[in-house]
């Protein structure tokens, strides 16, 4: 398999994304600039953290109406394995791939430190064996996952919430203390973060 690695401008996680998956994970991966319209020849998509053009406007939202974007898009619909992390969770919402939005932390500063999470959903590709809680570091100013209630209940409902943050550190202020959601089929995560950390 061969994982692509979204670039934008402003990502500054695909370099870290393209090692980790390469080093890490031990799959080949390549970087894609947001210009191609094109994921021929791909297995799985990583659209990597940073400030994809400048943070300017809403955090991801210029970023998704990349042309990259409409072959991600495809992509996740055909069933590919999508991630998207930090930034990458911003682009993914403001593409429409799941509901909600990010915002800026409720305590309205950058946030930067180690949280515990849990993987409240055990079926997806991206959670499945997770069975105690982990330990990563997180480094945002607009993580504060929020969703309307029809939304909530309906990931609630269909276990499409991926992570949660347990032990009452929710550093952002996110809805039901979420960190993490994927889509109905379970290909699709995004989450502020997935680097594990001992």
């Amino acid at each position: 398999m061969k994982a692509a690695v979204i670039q934008f401008p402003g990502s500054n996680c695909d370099q870290d994304a393209l090692w980790s998956m390469r080093n890490d994970v031990g799959i080949g991966a390549e970087y894609v600039w947001h210009e191609e319209t094109s994921l021929d020849g791909f297995g799985a998509v990583f659209v990597p953290g940073g400030f994809s053009y400048g943070d300017y406007l809403r955090c991801g939202s210029m970023a998704s109406e990349s042309p990259i974007m409409q072959a991600v898009k495809g992509f996740a619909n055909a069933g590919g394995p999508v991630i998207g992390v930090c930034n990458g969770f911003q682009i993914l919402c403001e593409a429409g791939l799941l509901p909600g939005a990010l915002l800026l932390n409720q305590e309205q500063k950058f946030v930067c430190q180690d949280v515990h999470l849990e993987a409240v959903n055990r079926t997806s590709m991206w959670t499945e064996g997770v069975d105690r809680v982990i330990r990563i570091p997180v480094a945002h100013g607009e993580g504060r996952y929020i969703c309307d209630a029809d939304a909530l209940a309906e990931l609630e409902g269909n276990d499409q919430v991926a992570f949660r943050y347990v032990g009452g550190n929710n550093p952002n202020g996110s809805v039901d203390d979420i960190a993490g959601v994927v889509n109905l089929s379970g290909n699709v995560l995004e989450a502020l973060s997935v680097v594990h950390s001992s």
